[in-house]
């Protein structure tokens, strides 16, 4: 499976930008780190016990590593004029077979951000689409991923997309 995926502006709805899905490359690390920032600005407004108000995921120099392994491909879509909009990081996992539980293949999205000036664009949603294709062609069994409670708009698209809940993380603090 190509690791591209050309999207053209005929044919799309309204509002939809044109662009291409792509893996990432090393020029892209500063757009990512924007946008990673983003990401953590949105985590800290909701659980600001937990998150930082500044800070990063990643240094470039992980990042860098990060976009060169296979096992953990993140894609980007680069909008006509060459602006990264949006990014998602995946990770390929394998469980093995257990005495309860069949052997499987996962994909999962460590992270998905579209940059806030191009949200309701559909740039997320061609993101996932091109996952989506890209798992399927590894033979991955399912997508999987976290979102954090207090996200309700990330939730909402993922449920657009036809995500379900497969099971529950819960906490009590206990510490305040």
């Amino acid at each position: 499976m190509s690791d591209r995926v050309e999207i053209a502006a005929s044919g799309l709805p309204a509002g939809t930008d044109s662009g291409v899905v792509r893996r990432a490359i090393i020029s892209d690390v500063p757009a990512i780190m924007r946008l990673l920032r983003q990401v953590l600005a949105v985590h800290n407004a909701s659980r600001p016990d937990l998150f930082k108000p500044e800070g990063g995921k990643y240094s470039e120099k992980e990042l860098e590593e990060i976009i060169a392994d296979d096992e953990r491909p993140v894609f980007v879509f680069v909008d006509a004029g060459g602006e990264v909009l949006g990014h998602c990081f995946c990770i390929m996992e394998d469980h093995p077979e257990t005495g309860a539980c069949y052997p499987r293949k996962t994909l999962y999205i460590d992270d998905l951000c579209v940059d806030a000036g191009a949200r309701r664009r559909h740039v997320g949603k061609r993101l996932y689409e091109h996952v989506k294709e890209f798992a399927r062609a590894a033979g991955a069994y399912n997508i999987t991923l976290h979102a954090w409670e207090g996200n309700d708009g990330a939730i909402a698209f993922y449920r657009s997309l036809g995500f379900t809940v497969q099971q529950y993380t819960m906490e009590e603090r206990i510490c305040h």
